[in-house]
């Protein structure tokens, strides 16, 4: 899994699977590895219990000897404004911090980025209970085929391993970990899964997890079948140019329905990435509509699909309507915010400090790096530069005249719960260069081709 990979980030929430897999990767049983480091996400859901296991992952990764990054991020806030549930919200954040911390990772070695890898701590019984979920919710094939060991620089060393065995190797070693207590919680459907179903389905076949293991197996072999044909229509049968996908629905005529199905959730997750998790009743509804002439519908993730002739032309219905996905942004590093262009933080030159509404100094040692890069969120209040006391974010953007329509792409730099920077509008005043700065870096907005240029401050 690790081969040719000199660049690991492990992801360590605390509990019994991460910390097996931290120290087995620590020790080397895994393979030698050369830079591995730590990613703790805090989702500040479960107050002091997320703090608690926050601070005993930093004491287990200063005790091993291994660099770690810390995350601190209102999943429930970004879950609230995005429109996801709190796990979604939370798998969304936890894996794209962990692609920027590796990618910047990758950046610092000088190693290209597709030689950096992602070890999560997936377990055989976190296999089957989301196979036994999918089932119970309702699902196709590649719901079915549940997690696989290696999805692109995501790798899950422990996918074949029991949870029952991880326990027995922690205990072996004297090694604690942190127990969530909402994984007791049956309320919730996946702990449901855990306590109730997979053991009365275990009492009647005791070999239920090989059992499982073999059919997903046979499902993700069927799948990836099916979904190389899918991808080839799609590519044959579809076109994208300025963010809006057109289908050749005479093409696709052609097709068997479940193929029909198939191509178009690829071609629409191939051009919308945000649309991946669009259900079944809505892709139905699309090839149902192949054969309407004048077929209209709006569709999740702010889409609309309409007819014309022989296309079914599918499009975002208010591209403002777009918001950033947060980032992690390392000194010195880069981070992309697609429509919002991408943001920079490089040495400042020193002969001057930067005043520009796109470019700022400030000072290096005031901040925790990584920072963190999102968008406005409600409630938001900063200290501006050069005024006294807090003010609304919603407050300075009016008064600054940022667009209604270009808010939702402003990118704001955090350090934590603080606001440092609000980019093309005010820097924060406890961040600002001093007599007594040692460290000065520049951070730099550059919104080429993201709509944003009506943003002034």
């Amino acid at each position: 899994m690790f081969a040719g990979a000199p660049v690991v980030v492990a992801m360590v929430s605390g509990g019994a699977d991460s910390v097996a897999l931290l120290t087995l990767l620590a020790r080397g049983a895994l393979g030698g590895l050369g830079g591995l480091s730590v990613l703790h996400v805090n989702h500040q859901l479960r107050g002091r219990e997320s703090d608690g296991d926050e601070v005993f992952v930093r004491n287990l990764c200063a005790r091993l000897g291994i660099e770690c990054t810390v995350i601190s991020y209102d999943v429930a806030g970004h879950a609230a404004e995005a429109g996801l549930n709190l796990e979604d919200a939370g798998r969304q954040l936890r894996y794209g911090f962990a692609a920027d911390e590796v990618d910047a990772r990758c950046d610092a070695m000088g190693e290209p980025r597709s030689h950096g890898r992602i070890a999560v701590a997936h377990t055989a019984d976190d296999r089957i209970e989301t196979f036994l979920a999918r089932l119970v919710s309702g699902a196709g094939p590649a719901g079915l085929r549940s997690i696989p060991p290696v999805r692109e620089r995501i790798v899950r060393p422990l996918i074949d391993v029991r949870r029952t065995d991880i326990v027995r190797y922690l205990e072996a070693i004297g090694q604690g970990w942190r127990e969530d207590t909402t994984n007791a919680d049956t309320r919730r459907e996946r702990s449901w899964v855990r306590h109730t179903l997979l053991p009365i389905i275990e009492e009647r076949n005791p070999s239920f997890e090989q059992a499982a293991r073999r059919t997903m197996t046979v499902l993700a072999g069927e799948d990836t079948l099916l979904q190389e044909m899918a991808d080839a229509f799609a590519r044959d049968f579809s076109h994208e140019e300025t963010g809006v996908l057109t289908v050749d629905r005479i093409a696709l005529g052609t097709l068997s329905r479940p193929m029909v199905r198939r191509t178009l959730r690829t071609a629409i997750v191939r051009v919308f990435p945000d649309a991946s998790r669009i259900e079944f009743d809505h892709i139905e509804a699309l090839a149902a509509g192949l054969a309407e002439d004048g077929f209209a519908r709006d569709l999740p993730f702010g889409l609309r699909a309409e007819v014309e002739y022989d296309t079914l032309r599918i499009s975002c219905k208010d591209s403002t309507e777009s918001t950033l996905v947060p980032g992690l942004l390392h000194c010195p590093g880069s981070l992309d915010l697609a429509d919002a262009g991408t943001i920079r933080v490089i040495d400042s030159p020193g002969a001057a400090l930067a005043t520009g509404p796109d470019r700022v100094s400030i000072d290096a040692e005031c901040v925790s790096w990584p920072l963190v890069v999102d968008g406005p969120r409600m409630g938001d209040r900063m200290c501006p530069f050069g005024l006294e006391g807090t003010k609304k974010l919603s407050d300075l953007l009016v008064d600054v005249k940022v667009p209604q329509r270009l808010r939702r792409l402003t990118p704001v730099v955090r350090d934590g719960e603080r606001i440092v920077w609000v980019a093309g509008v005010r820097l924060a005043e406890e961040c600002r260069v001093t007599p007594s700065t040692r460290c000065v870096v520049d951070i730099v907005w550059d919104r080429s081709g993201s709509g944003t240029d009506g943003l002034t401050g």
